[in-house]
Protein backbone atom coordinates (compact mmCIF):
# COMPACT_ATOMS: atom_id res chain seq x y z
CA UNK A 1 0.00 0.00 0.00
CA UNK A 2 1.36 3.40 -0.94
CA UNK A 3 2.34 6.00 2.08
CA UNK A 4 -0.93 7.73 3.90
CA UNK A 5 -1.17 10.94 4.07
CA UNK A 6 -1.65 13.05 7.45
CA UNK A 7 -3.56 15.30 5.20
CA UNK A 8 -5.07 15.95 1.64
CA UNK A 9 -6.64 19.21 0.42
CA UNK A 10 -9.05 19.31 -2.53
CA UNK A 11 -9.30 22.97 -4.07
CA UNK A 12 -6.76 25.07 -4.06
CA UNK A 13 -8.86 28.65 -3.32
CA UNK A 14 -8.15 30.98 -0.58
CA UNK A 15 -9.43 29.00 2.09
CA UNK A 16 -7.29 25.56 1.70
CA UNK A 17 -4.01 28.54 0.55
CA UNK A 18 -4.61 29.87 4.39
CA UNK A 19 -4.34 25.93 5.80
CA UNK A 20 -1.54 25.35 3.17
CA UNK A 21 0.04 28.17 4.20
CA UNK A 22 -0.08 27.83 8.33
CA UNK A 23 0.95 24.12 7.93
CA UNK A 24 4.47 25.01 6.14
CA UNK A 25 7.02 24.02 8.63
CA UNK A 26 5.21 21.21 10.53
CA UNK A 27 5.87 17.80 10.42
CA UNK A 28 2.49 16.75 8.86
CA UNK A 29 3.12 15.08 5.42
CA UNK A 30 0.03 16.72 3.19
CA UNK A 31 -1.22 17.39 -0.18
CA UNK A 32 -3.45 19.87 -1.70
CA UNK A 33 -5.04 18.76 -4.86
CA UNK A 34 -6.48 21.55 -7.18
CA UNK A 35 -8.29 20.43 -10.59
CA UNK A 36 -7.40 23.67 -12.66
CA UNK A 37 -3.94 24.37 -14.73
CA UNK A 38 -2.95 26.92 -12.52
CA UNK A 39 -3.93 29.19 -9.57
CA UNK A 40 -7.04 31.76 -10.40
CA UNK A 41 -9.58 33.69 -8.44
CA UNK A 42 -12.97 34.43 -9.92
CA UNK A 43 -11.33 35.07 -13.18
CA UNK A 44 -14.46 35.84 -15.02
CA UNK A 45 -15.37 38.53 -12.25
CA UNK A 46 -12.28 40.56 -12.68
CA UNK A 47 -14.17 43.80 -13.75
CA UNK A 48 -11.91 46.86 -14.41
CA UNK A 49 -11.68 48.57 -10.79
CA UNK A 50 -13.43 46.00 -9.14
CA UNK A 51 -12.48 46.66 -5.47
CA UNK A 52 -12.12 44.01 -2.31
CA UNK A 53 -14.54 44.55 0.70
CA UNK A 54 -12.00 43.14 3.29
CA UNK A 55 -8.88 44.74 4.47
CA UNK A 56 -6.16 43.54 3.22
CA UNK A 57 -4.43 42.81 6.55
CA UNK A 58 -7.11 40.47 7.30
CA UNK A 59 -5.02 38.02 4.43
CA UNK A 60 -4.42 34.15 4.36
CA UNK A 61 -1.91 34.28 7.50
CA UNK A 62 -1.47 37.82 9.27
CA UNK A 63 -4.06 37.85 11.96
CA UNK A 64 -2.87 34.69 13.55
CA UNK A 65 0.56 34.60 12.33
CA UNK A 66 1.37 37.96 11.63
CA UNK A 67 5.58 36.97 10.76
CA UNK A 68 4.45 34.23 8.38
CA UNK A 69 6.35 34.72 5.34
CA UNK A 70 3.23 34.60 2.87
CA UNK A 71 1.35 37.61 4.28
CA UNK A 72 0.02 40.34 2.13
CA UNK A 73 2.57 42.61 3.59
CA UNK A 74 5.54 40.20 2.56
CA UNK A 75 3.98 39.92 -0.78
CA UNK A 76 4.48 43.54 -0.88
CA UNK A 77 7.96 44.01 -0.21
CA UNK A 78 8.22 41.14 -2.29
CA UNK A 79 7.25 42.87 -5.35
CA UNK A 80 9.10 45.92 -4.25
CA UNK A 81 5.59 48.17 -3.99
CA UNK A 82 5.18 48.29 -0.45
CA UNK A 83 6.10 52.21 -0.60
CA UNK A 84 4.04 52.97 -3.28
CA UNK A 85 1.38 50.94 -2.08
CA UNK A 86 1.25 53.04 1.30
CA UNK A 87 1.75 56.18 -0.77
CA UNK A 88 -1.23 55.82 -3.25
CA UNK A 89 -3.63 55.75 0.40
CA UNK A 90 -6.31 53.16 -1.30
CA UNK A 91 -9.51 52.90 0.37
CA UNK A 92 -9.30 49.32 -0.47
CA UNK A 93 -6.88 46.79 -2.49
CA UNK A 94 -8.09 45.69 -5.62
CA UNK A 95 -9.76 42.35 -6.40
CA UNK A 96 -6.94 41.99 -9.45
CA UNK A 97 -4.16 43.13 -6.94
CA UNK A 98 -5.19 40.30 -3.99
CA UNK A 99 -5.82 37.89 -6.97
CA UNK A 100 -1.75 38.13 -7.94
CA UNK A 101 -1.16 38.08 -3.79
CA UNK A 102 -2.97 35.00 -3.90
CA UNK A 103 -1.32 33.41 -6.97
CA UNK A 104 1.86 34.38 -5.57
CA UNK A 105 1.30 32.22 -2.19
CA UNK A 106 -0.17 29.55 -4.72
CA UNK A 107 2.94 29.22 -6.44
CA UNK A 108 5.56 28.98 -3.56
CA UNK A 109 3.68 26.45 -1.41
CA UNK A 110 5.61 23.16 -2.37
CA UNK A 111 2.40 21.01 -1.41
CA UNK A 112 -0.16 22.06 -4.30
CA UNK A 113 -1.55 19.59 -7.28
CA UNK A 114 -2.54 21.21 -10.31
CA UNK A 115 -4.14 19.79 -13.13
CA UNK A 116 -5.17 17.20 -10.53
CA UNK A 117 -9.26 16.64 -10.17
CA UNK A 118 -10.37 14.23 -7.44
CA UNK A 119 -12.79 11.95 -8.90
CA UNK A 120 -14.35 10.39 -5.62
CA UNK A 121 -13.38 9.49 -2.23
CA UNK A 122 -14.38 6.48 -0.12
CA UNK A 123 -14.11 6.99 3.75
CA UNK A 124 -12.23 3.59 4.95
CA UNK A 125 -12.78 4.35 8.43
CA UNK A 126 -9.16 5.62 9.97
CA UNK A 127 -8.53 7.48 6.51
CA UNK A 128 -9.97 8.81 3.27
CA UNK A 129 -9.70 6.63 -0.31
CA UNK A 130 -9.00 9.46 -2.76
CA UNK A 131 -9.08 8.64 -6.39
CA UNK A 132 -7.28 10.74 -9.13
CA UNK A 133 -6.50 10.26 -13.02
CA UNK A 134 -3.30 9.86 -12.02
CA UNK A 135 -3.78 6.82 -8.90
CA UNK A 136 -5.25 6.93 -5.94
CA UNK A 137 -4.20 8.88 -2.72
CA UNK A 138 -4.89 7.70 1.31
CA UNK A 139 -5.61 10.23 3.81
CA UNK A 140 -6.19 10.19 7.59
CA UNK A 141 -7.94 13.47 7.00
CA UNK A 142 -9.33 15.10 4.15
CA UNK A 143 -10.02 19.25 3.79
CA UNK A 144 -12.80 20.21 1.37
CA UNK A 145 -12.48 24.00 0.31
CA UNK A 146 -13.64 23.69 -3.40
CA UNK A 147 -16.10 26.71 -3.44
CA UNK A 148 -19.47 27.57 -4.38
CA UNK A 149 -21.64 27.04 -7.81
CA UNK A 150 -23.27 29.45 -9.51
CA UNK A 151 -27.04 30.19 -8.23
CA UNK A 152 -29.21 30.16 -11.26
CA UNK A 153 -33.13 31.07 -10.08
CA UNK A 154 -35.50 27.71 -11.27
CA UNK A 155 -38.01 30.32 -13.66
CA UNK A 156 -34.39 31.14 -15.82
CA UNK A 157 -33.00 28.19 -16.22
CA UNK A 158 -34.87 26.97 -19.36
CA UNK A 159 -33.57 30.34 -20.85
CA UNK A 160 -29.70 30.23 -20.33
CA UNK A 161 -28.05 31.15 -23.38
CA UNK A 162 -25.13 33.21 -24.83
CA UNK A 163 -27.94 36.21 -23.79
CA UNK A 164 -29.20 34.88 -20.90
CA UNK A 165 -26.37 33.86 -18.46
CA UNK A 166 -25.28 34.21 -14.92
CA UNK A 167 -22.09 36.67 -14.51
CA UNK A 168 -20.13 34.34 -12.78
CA UNK A 169 -17.57 34.13 -15.94
CA UNK A 170 -18.57 38.08 -17.32
CA UNK A 171 -15.27 39.03 -17.55
CA UNK A 172 -14.36 36.13 -19.72
CA UNK A 173 -17.23 36.09 -22.20
CA UNK A 174 -17.02 38.20 -25.73
CA UNK A 175 -19.87 40.65 -25.06
CA UNK A 176 -21.05 43.36 -27.19
CA UNK A 177 -23.99 45.14 -25.55
CA UNK A 178 -24.22 48.25 -28.35
CA UNK A 179 -27.50 49.10 -28.67
CA UNK A 180 -29.06 46.60 -26.73
CA UNK A 181 -31.78 46.84 -23.94
CA UNK A 182 -29.60 44.78 -20.88
CA UNK A 183 -31.66 43.47 -17.83
CA UNK A 184 -29.14 42.55 -14.58
CA UNK A 185 -30.87 41.33 -12.19
CA UNK A 186 -29.25 41.12 -8.42
CA UNK A 187 -28.79 44.01 -6.06
CA UNK A 188 -25.43 43.23 -4.85
CA UNK A 189 -22.11 44.11 -5.19
CA UNK A 190 -21.84 42.04 -8.19
CA UNK A 191 -24.89 43.34 -9.89
CA UNK A 192 -23.64 47.20 -9.04
CA UNK A 193 -20.27 46.69 -10.77
CA UNK A 194 -22.06 45.18 -13.81
CA UNK A 195 -24.22 47.94 -13.73
CA UNK A 196 -21.13 50.67 -13.58
CA UNK A 197 -19.38 48.92 -16.67
CA UNK A 198 -22.12 48.73 -18.44
CA UNK A 199 -23.15 52.78 -17.96
CA UNK A 200 -19.38 53.14 -18.71
CA UNK A 201 -19.35 51.46 -21.65
CA UNK A 202 -16.91 48.72 -21.44
CA UNK A 203 -18.80 45.85 -23.94
CA UNK A 204 -20.42 48.98 -25.93
CA UNK A 205 -22.97 51.15 -25.43
CA UNK A 206 -26.12 50.13 -24.73
CA UNK A 207 -29.42 51.54 -25.49
CA UNK A 208 -31.15 50.89 -21.87
CA UNK A 209 -29.95 49.49 -18.63
CA UNK A 210 -32.48 47.97 -16.55
CA UNK A 211 -31.47 47.23 -13.15
CA UNK A 212 -33.92 44.64 -10.90
CA UNK A 213 -33.33 43.84 -7.46
CA UNK A 214 -35.66 42.21 -4.51
CA UNK A 215 -34.38 44.74 -1.73
CA UNK A 216 -36.25 47.70 -1.02
CA UNK A 217 -33.44 49.94 -2.13
CA UNK A 218 -29.46 49.78 -4.22
CA UNK A 219 -28.08 49.41 -0.23
CA UNK A 220 -24.57 49.51 1.07
CA UNK A 221 -22.62 47.04 2.32
CA UNK A 222 -22.70 47.54 6.54
CA UNK A 223 -19.38 47.78 7.50
CA UNK A 224 -19.61 50.21 10.60
CA UNK A 225 -17.45 48.81 13.68
CA UNK A 226 -20.25 46.79 15.70
CA UNK A 227 -21.37 44.90 12.72
CA UNK A 228 -17.76 44.17 11.99
CA UNK A 229 -17.66 42.85 15.57
CA UNK A 230 -19.70 39.95 13.78
CA UNK A 231 -16.46 39.03 11.56
CA UNK A 232 -14.93 37.91 15.02
CA UNK A 233 -13.73 34.86 16.51
CA UNK A 234 -15.83 35.80 19.92
CA UNK A 235 -19.01 36.37 17.55
CA UNK A 236 -18.32 33.25 16.22
CA UNK A 237 -18.01 30.97 19.58
CA UNK A 238 -21.31 32.38 20.26
CA UNK A 239 -23.04 32.11 17.59
CA UNK A 240 -22.18 28.29 17.70
CA UNK A 241 -24.50 28.01 21.25
CA UNK A 242 -27.24 29.42 19.62
CA UNK A 243 -30.60 27.23 18.43
CA UNK A 244 -31.07 26.84 15.02
CA UNK A 245 -34.08 29.41 14.52
CA UNK A 246 -31.91 32.11 16.31
CA UNK A 247 -29.05 31.40 14.13
CA UNK A 248 -31.23 31.43 11.14
CA UNK A 249 -33.08 34.90 12.60
CA UNK A 250 -29.61 36.33 12.97
CA UNK A 251 -28.26 35.24 9.55
CA UNK A 252 -31.08 37.22 7.33
CA UNK A 253 -30.56 40.24 9.85
CA UNK A 254 -27.07 40.80 8.93
CA UNK A 255 -27.41 40.24 5.12
CA UNK A 256 -25.96 43.44 4.69
CA UNK A 257 -23.02 43.52 6.54
CA UNK A 258 -21.84 40.42 3.47
CA UNK A 259 -23.82 41.29 0.98
CA UNK A 260 -24.03 44.95 0.47
CA UNK A 261 -22.79 47.21 -1.80
CA UNK A 262 -19.33 49.30 -1.52
CA UNK A 263 -20.42 52.96 -0.66
CA UNK A 264 -17.46 54.01 -3.42
CA UNK A 265 -19.07 51.67 -5.90
CA UNK A 266 -22.24 53.47 -5.02
CA UNK A 267 -21.02 56.60 -5.12
CA UNK A 268 -19.74 56.00 -8.79
CA UNK A 269 -22.91 54.65 -9.72
CA UNK A 270 -24.50 58.07 -8.67
CA UNK A 271 -22.32 60.12 -10.24
CA UNK A 272 -22.95 58.34 -13.68
CA UNK A 273 -26.46 58.07 -13.34
CA UNK A 274 -26.21 61.92 -13.16
CA UNK A 275 -24.37 62.22 -15.73
CA UNK A 276 -26.39 60.33 -18.16
CA UNK A 277 -29.39 61.86 -16.99
CA UNK A 278 -28.60 65.60 -17.06
CA UNK A 279 -25.76 66.46 -19.54
CA UNK A 280 -25.59 63.23 -21.57
CA UNK A 281 -29.43 62.73 -22.52
CA UNK A 282 -29.08 60.99 -25.85
CA UNK A 283 -26.69 58.41 -24.13
CA UNK A 284 -27.99 55.01 -22.35
CA UNK A 285 -31.36 55.30 -21.13
CA UNK A 286 -31.36 53.96 -17.34
CA UNK A 287 -34.06 51.87 -15.53
CA UNK A 288 -33.82 51.64 -11.76
CA UNK A 289 -36.11 49.01 -10.53
CA UNK A 290 -35.63 48.07 -6.33
CA UNK A 291 -38.43 45.95 -4.49
CA UNK A 292 -39.17 43.69 -7.57
CA UNK A 293 -39.43 39.84 -7.48
CA UNK A 294 -38.73 38.58 -10.55
CA UNK A 295 -41.76 35.85 -11.08
CA UNK A 296 -41.67 34.67 -14.94
CA UNK A 297 -38.83 34.92 -17.65
CA UNK A 298 -39.88 34.39 -20.94
CA UNK A 299 -38.61 34.76 -25.11
CA UNK A 300 -40.41 35.24 -27.75
CA UNK A 301 -38.15 37.42 -30.29
CA UNK A 302 -37.15 39.36 -26.53
CA UNK A 303 -36.82 38.77 -23.29
CA UNK A 304 -39.66 39.34 -20.92
CA UNK A 305 -39.90 39.79 -17.32
CA UNK A 306 -42.69 39.76 -15.30
CA UNK A 307 -42.21 41.56 -12.18
CA UNK A 308 -44.16 41.68 -9.14
CA UNK A 309 -44.09 45.46 -7.03
CA UNK A 310 -43.00 44.56 -3.60
CA UNK A 311 -44.13 48.23 -2.82
CA UNK A 312 -47.75 48.20 -4.35
CA UNK A 313 -48.13 44.78 -5.32
CA UNK A 314 -48.97 45.71 -8.90
CA UNK A 315 -47.48 43.13 -12.01
CA UNK A 316 -45.29 44.61 -14.07
CA UNK A 317 -43.45 43.96 -17.75
CA UNK A 318 -40.15 44.45 -18.34
CA UNK A 319 -38.20 43.42 -21.66
CA UNK A 320 -35.12 43.59 -22.44
CA UNK A 321 -32.56 41.71 -25.24
CA UNK A 322 -30.13 40.40 -22.78
CA UNK A 323 -30.29 39.40 -19.28
CA UNK A 324 -27.20 39.16 -16.69
CA UNK A 325 -28.02 37.27 -13.71
CA UNK A 326 -26.00 38.23 -10.46
CA UNK A 327 -27.99 36.36 -8.65
CA UNK A 328 -24.91 34.73 -6.22
CA UNK A 329 -23.40 31.37 -5.16
CA UNK A 330 -25.15 28.69 -3.30
CA UNK A 331 -23.39 26.19 -1.05
CA UNK A 332 -23.00 22.59 -2.36
CA UNK A 333 -21.25 19.43 -2.04
CA UNK A 334 -18.75 18.62 -4.81
CA UNK A 335 -19.36 15.74 -6.58
CA UNK A 336 -16.27 13.66 -5.81
CA UNK A 337 -17.66 13.48 -2.17
CA UNK A 338 -21.19 11.72 -3.61
CA UNK A 339 -20.44 8.47 -1.72
CA UNK A 340 -20.26 9.47 1.58
CA UNK A 341 -22.38 13.14 1.31
CA UNK A 342 -25.67 11.04 2.81
CA UNK A 343 -23.20 10.57 5.88
CA UNK A 344 -22.58 13.74 6.89
CA UNK A 345 -24.73 14.45 9.68
CA UNK A 346 -27.34 17.79 9.26
CA UNK A 347 -29.87 19.70 11.36
CA UNK A 348 -33.75 20.09 11.77
CA UNK A 349 -33.31 22.39 8.32
CA UNK A 350 -31.29 20.14 6.30
CA UNK A 351 -28.18 22.38 6.88
CA UNK A 352 -24.42 20.35 7.36
CA UNK A 353 -23.63 20.28 11.11
CA UNK A 354 -20.07 21.36 11.43
CA UNK A 355 -17.96 20.77 14.46
CA UNK A 356 -15.72 23.72 16.42
CA UNK A 357 -12.87 22.86 13.82
CA UNK A 358 -15.36 22.87 10.84
CA UNK A 359 -14.98 18.82 10.49
CA UNK A 360 -18.36 17.30 9.91
CA UNK A 361 -20.02 14.66 11.95
CA UNK A 362 -19.80 11.26 10.37
CA UNK A 363 -21.57 8.18 12.06
CA UNK A 364 -19.69 5.98 14.36
CA UNK A 365 -16.28 6.75 16.19
CA UNK A 366 -14.19 7.57 12.75
CA UNK A 367 -10.45 8.27 13.18
CA UNK A 368 -10.30 9.69 9.76
CA UNK A 369 -11.61 13.57 9.93
CA UNK A 370 -13.32 15.32 7.06
CA UNK A 371 -12.98 19.34 7.32
CA UNK A 372 -15.44 21.22 5.32
CA UNK A 373 -14.71 24.85 4.37
CA UNK A 374 -17.20 27.66 2.73
CA UNK A 375 -20.48 25.33 3.67
CA UNK A 376 -20.33 26.10 7.26
CA UNK A 377 -22.85 29.37 7.57
CA UNK A 378 -25.56 28.28 9.12
CA UNK A 379 -23.07 26.17 11.62
CA UNK A 380 -20.33 28.98 12.18
CA UNK A 381 -22.57 32.68 11.46
CA UNK A 382 -21.98 35.34 8.65
CA UNK A 383 -17.98 35.65 8.67
CA UNK A 384 -17.90 31.45 7.26
CA UNK A 385 -17.53 32.11 3.75
CA UNK A 386 -16.17 35.27 4.00
CA UNK A 387 -12.64 35.99 3.84
CA UNK A 388 -12.47 38.18 6.62
CA UNK A 389 -11.79 35.01 8.97
CA UNK A 390 -9.65 32.90 6.37
CA UNK A 391 -6.60 32.83 8.84
CA UNK A 392 -8.58 32.00 11.69
CA UNK A 393 -10.25 29.46 10.17
CA UNK A 394 -6.97 27.65 9.00
CA UNK A 395 -5.52 28.19 12.70
CA UNK A 396 -8.61 26.01 13.55
CA UNK A 397 -7.93 23.50 11.19
CA UNK A 398 -4.26 23.08 11.46
CA UNK A 399 -4.65 22.93 15.26
CA UNK A 400 -6.92 20.22 14.98
CA UNK A 401 -4.79 18.31 12.14
CA UNK A 402 -2.18 18.81 14.45
CA UNK A 403 -3.26 18.21 17.97
CA UNK A 404 -1.96 20.94 19.74
CA UNK A 405 -2.40 24.73 19.70
CA UNK A 406 0.17 25.57 17.52
CA UNK A 407 -1.98 28.87 16.94
CA UNK A 408 -3.77 31.00 19.53
CA UNK A 409 -7.43 31.23 17.89
CA UNK A 410 -8.72 32.34 21.40
CA UNK A 411 -9.15 36.36 20.93
CA UNK A 412 -10.21 38.42 23.02
CA UNK A 413 -13.60 39.00 23.78
CA UNK A 414 -13.80 42.62 22.86
CA UNK A 415 -16.35 45.66 23.72
CA UNK A 416 -19.99 43.88 22.78
CA UNK A 417 -20.99 41.09 25.21
CA UNK A 418 -23.14 38.74 22.59
CA UNK A 419 -24.21 36.65 26.10
CA UNK A 420 -22.80 36.83 29.89
CA UNK A 421 -23.60 34.09 32.13
CA UNK A 422 -22.92 36.16 35.05
CA UNK A 423 -25.70 38.22 34.32
CA UNK A 424 -28.45 35.68 34.03
CA UNK A 425 -30.82 35.77 36.54
CA UNK A 426 -30.52 33.17 39.43
CA UNK A 427 -32.86 30.44 39.62
CA UNK A 428 -35.15 30.12 42.36
CA UNK A 429 -35.16 27.76 44.64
Amino acid sequence: MSEILDFAGIGAGPFNLAVAALLQGQACRSQFFEAKQQFDWHPGLMLPNAMMQTSYLKDLVTPVDPTNPYSFLNYLVAKRRFYDFMNAEQDAVSRQEYADYLGWVANKLPNLQFSSSVESVEDRGDHFLLQLPEGQVRSRRLCVGAGKRPYVPENCKHLLSPKCFHAIDIAKRNLNVAAKRVAVIGGGQTGAEIVLNLLNHHWGEPAEVSWVSRRSNFLPLDETPFSNDWFTPNYVACFRQWNTQQRAKLLREQKLASDGISPITLKALYQRFYQLTHLQKDGTRLGLYPGRCLEKLSHSGQYQLALQNNFNGDAELLNADMIILCTGLEECLPACLGDIGYLLARDEGGQLQLQDDFSARLPGQKQSRLYLLNMGRHSHGIAEPQLSLSAWRAACVVNSVLGKTLYDTGQATGFTHWQTPSLRKAQVA
